[in-house]
């Protein structure tokens, strides 16, 4: 191509309005994103979050969504010094500064007090396995009692006074003492086995004994036995 052709068709109009159409298209591009995604997610625009704890879900409700805000149960728990149905905890905390359209999560007060099975931990762990078991699950464990038997070894639960087993369902406010072996045994509570003897007695297997009459000593008044002369022979060891 010769050099007078080249910068004919370098200075043809239509090559220009091509090149700024195409720089227009990507301007437009730029723009539509930067204010595009600001409106999305709505940047540096942040609302204070009610705080809804210990209210009724009906009134903490209405508060969120007058925030703008949504609101949603991710989870149950009980106090019993507060009504049912209210509020107990909510992420995020009440005053944080979110987007708008931000689902504030709460855990609300349940009706009834829940209930937890008592895990197979008597005679099958130590003190501190159950202790461990028994927390993990949410129950309140108090000072073990200690009773006879291999030390640290679990051998009761107990629960408000009287014995829980494996399978029992329990009120998880209801506070549980273990029952811990203290290393010592009680004699007089050993069993004892009695052996029976290897022979078997029959009546008349048996001799009978011959009652023998000592000869009475001399001069106790006793009459001498028949056929006697009364006197003792005596022998004399040399």
């Amino acid at each position: 191509m010769k050099a007078k052709e080249f910068f004919r068709k370098f200075l043809d109009k239509r090559l220009w309005l091509n090149l700024l159409g195409m720089a227009v298209v990507l301007l437009l591009l730029f723009l539509g994103l930067r204010y595009g995604l600001d409106r999305y997610t709505l940047h540096g625009e942040e609302i204070a979050v009610p705080d809804v704890r210990g209210k009724g879900f009906g009134s903490a409700k209405a508060l969120v969504e007058a925030a703008g805000l949504r609101i949603a149960v991710n989870d149950t728990g009980y106090n019993k010094r507060m009504p049912a149905d209210c509020i107990l905890l909510q992420n995020p905390a009440g005053g944080a500064r979110v987007k708008l359209g931000r689902v504030v999560c709460v855990t609300v007060n349940s009706e009834s007090t829940p209930t937890l099975t008592i895990p197979d931990i008597i005679d099958n762990c130590s003190r501190r396995e159950a202790e461990a078991k028994l927390k993990a699950m949410g129950f309140r464990v108090l000072d073990a009692v200690p009773v006879d038997g291999e030390k640290d070894w679990v051998y009761g639960i107990k629960a408000s006074g009287r014995h829980v087993y494996k399978g029992d369902r329990v009120p998880i406010d209801v506070t549980l003492r273990l029952e811990v072996g203290s290393g010592a045994y009680d004699d007089s509570t050993m069993a004892i086995d009695y052996v029976d003897p290897d022979f078997e007695y029959e009546e008349g297997s048996i001799d009978e004994f011959e009652v023998v009459t000592a000869p009475p000593a001399e001069g106790d008044g006793s009459p001498a036995p028949e056929g006697g002369d009364g006197q003792t022979d005596t022998e004399v060891i040399e």
